[in-house]
């Protein structure tokens, strides 16, 4: 019984963790594209950086999906 208890809470705890990964990284790709769209002429390094911004983040909201899904089927 401890052990489900444990699991849960541990389940919970890495979901606040995603979601705050999921905000701190949108905020990191407006604040970029923030300075990109002001940019004369951008770098091909700030171009890459805005491109891994986006790719991870559309990573973490995959995950939190999945998450979100086997929620509600366990439920």
């Amino acid at each position: 019984m401890l052990g489900f208890r444990k699991k849960g809470v541990l389940r919970k705890e890495e979901e606040a963790t995603l979601y705050e990964m999921l905000e701190r990284q949108k905020e990191s790709i407006d604040y970029q594209k923030k300075l990109l769209a002001h940019s004369v002429d951008p770098s091909e390094e700030l171009l890459n950086q805005v491109k891994r911004a986006e790719a991870l983040y559309s990573l973490l909201l995959r995950e939190a999906r999945v998450r979100h899904r086997r929620k509600q089927k366990g439920s």
